[in-house]
């Protein structure tokens, strides 16, 4: 027989697995292998091993448990990184833990600004409230002194027909000292309250005379007796003043 007939044979050798008696069918496929006249079971030409019932059962592969067949999955997680996801966790838990501090730092920081702030506000009003109470204070004594020097300068004009030339060099010192003591309370923002021509208000003014006129409205004030003074919003002196009634 031709070697090309021998190899087909040799590829179609029937081979039986019964339920029954393992050696029975290794037996049976050595003599058909024997009988083929091609290959000899365990002999070095054949280059294949003696196969029988023992070989089958070792050849079996093994079977592999996956990590979900433990029923444990959770147990495996934390060590499948090793050190180095150890050490990421644990770097992460310090950087929220200085992120904590440092949001907690700018939080103080702000409230001691605020604090500070109005520390200042309240100490610059204090300092306004304290100068000009002071000020208002010595404006106060200072006002009678600019009524008299008013009241002699307005004497002037009776005495202009005086020959006395020493007494209208007095008059011209007096007026002198009336302006520069203006000039010392006005540097210190202490202003006239605005009498002459306004409609009365008694939150500035003090009505001592009141006059029935046609000439000016009802309620307007026709002429300032005493000046009023006030520094800023503060109120230092009223102005004493005439009222226009209505007839």
């Amino acid at each position: 027989m031709a070697p090309e007939d021998k190899g087909n044979r040799a590829k179609h050798i029937p081979v039986n697995f019964d339920d029954g008696n393992g050696e029975d069918d290794s037996e049976a496929v050595s003599k058909e292998l024997e009988n083929s006249g091609d290959v000899t079971p365990g002999t070095p030409e054949s280059g294949l091993p003696d196969l029988d019932h023992e070989t089958f059962a070792e050849t079996d592969p093994p079977v592999r448990s996956s990590p979900q067949a433990d029923g444990s999955p959770a147990d495996v997680a934390p060590n499948a990184g090793g050190p180095e996801v150890a050490e990421l966790v644990a770097t992460r838990a310090e950087l929220k833990r200085l992120e904590g501090e440092a949001k907690d730092l700018r939080d103080s920081l702000a409230r001691r600004q605020a604090d500070f702030e109005n520390y200042r506000k309240r100490m610059e009003r204090e300092r306004t409230e304290t100068y000009n109470r002071v000020v208002a204070d010595i404006a106060a004594k200072l006002l009678p002194v600019l009524d008299n020097l008013k009241r002699a300068l307005e004497t002037e004009a009776s005495v202009e027909a005086s020959e006395s030339d020493e007494f209208r060099h007095f008059l011209s010192g007096v007026d002198l000292i009336y302006k520069q003591l203006n000039g010392v309370l006005d540097a210190f923002g202490v202003k006239p309250v605005p009498a002459e021509g306004e409609m009365f208000n008694p939150h500035v003014h003090e009505a001592v005379v009141t006059e029935e006129t046609d000439e000016y409205e009802p309620d307007t004030v026709m002429q300032e007796i005493v000046r009023g003074f006030k520094l800023g919003d503060k109120l230092i002196r009223p102005s004493l003043v005439k009222v226009a009634v209505k007839k």
